[in-house]
């Protein structure tokens, strides 16, 4: 099976959006499939067309974790190598990522949802960090995300009793943004990228940058941060494009440009 039929992509007005598509596996994540989502998170990255990202699942889940029932002869330590170069590609992607997640994710495809910026459910959702019912610790970065998204006692619970989890329980503990009707959460998610690509690019991708740097900052190191970024936007055309946009009381057009050197000021 070939890489782009474990892991299809589609482009439209500047979103990308990668479907795993191991349905009848319930899009469990085989060696193939883990080297498909790095290459494709590493592609995303180096796009300068792009300005969002959407994963999601094929057939009605989004994914049950890594595919330990589908025998390979992939080393554990490549498997694992590969599995914190998606969390890594992921986790340094500059443009907005969104997790649209239909039915199960669970374990590894838990923590895949997790590590996008924002994460849409369904009522029908279940979530289950599945590691230790399998005589495994938890993996793709969940020691990392969970604490930090529900601090360490609710993660140890998560984690250490595996317990299936809702998505009305996932929303309460902020580990779902939004949970829409099975049969409105592809428009939901179509017009969510669409608006984040809309966006000031720069912009976005500094405010990502600061808040993922924010809960490891100080104060001061926070506000140096701040700065800094600030001073690049005010640089760039998207700034000026929207004071425009607002006197003339149209909608931005946000490029993500710079003005031309001879117009920037010495």
């Amino acid at each position: 099976m070939a890489s782009d039929q474990v892991l299809l992509r589609a482009d439209r007005d500047g979103v990308r959006t990668l479907t795993l598509n191991r349905p009848a596996r319930k899009n469990a994540i085989n060696p193939e499939l883990w080297r498909a989502l790095r290459d494709a998170l590493r592609d995303a990255a180096d796009d300068p067309d792009l300005r969002a990202l959407v994963i999601t699942g094929a057939g009605g889940a989004f994914c049950s974790g890594a595919d330990i029932g589908t025998p390979d002869d992939v080393h554990p330590v490549e498997k694992l190598r590969r599995l914190s170069d998606v969390a890594l590609a992921l986790h340094e992607l500059t443009i907005p990522t969104i997790a649209k997640v239909a039915g199960v994710a669970v374990g590894a495809g838990w923590n895949l949802a997790l590590g996008c910026d924002l994460v849409v459910a369904t009522p029908e959702s279940t979530f289950c960090q599945i590691f230790s019912k399998r005589g495994l610790s938890i993996d793709l970065a969940g020691s990392w995300l969970l604490p930090k998204l529900v601090g360490l006692q609710q993660a140890k619970r998560l984690a250490l009793l595996a317990e299936t989890i809702d998505a009305d329980e996932a929303l309460a503990l902020n580990l779902v943004t939004w949970v829409v009707g099975a049969g409105e959460i592809d428009d939901f998610v179509d017009e969510l990228a669409g608006r984040l690509a809309a966006g000031p690019p720069r912009a976005l991708a500094q405010t990502k940058a600061l808040l993922n740097q924010g809960a490891d900052a100080t104060l001061p190191e926070a506000l140096a941060n701040e700065a800094r970024a600030q001073i690049v936007n005010f640089a760039g055309t998207d700034a000026a494009e929207a004071y425009a946009a607002f006197a003339e009381k149209r909608p931005p057009r946000f490029t993500g440009g710079w003005p031309p050197k001879s117009t920037r000021s010495e």
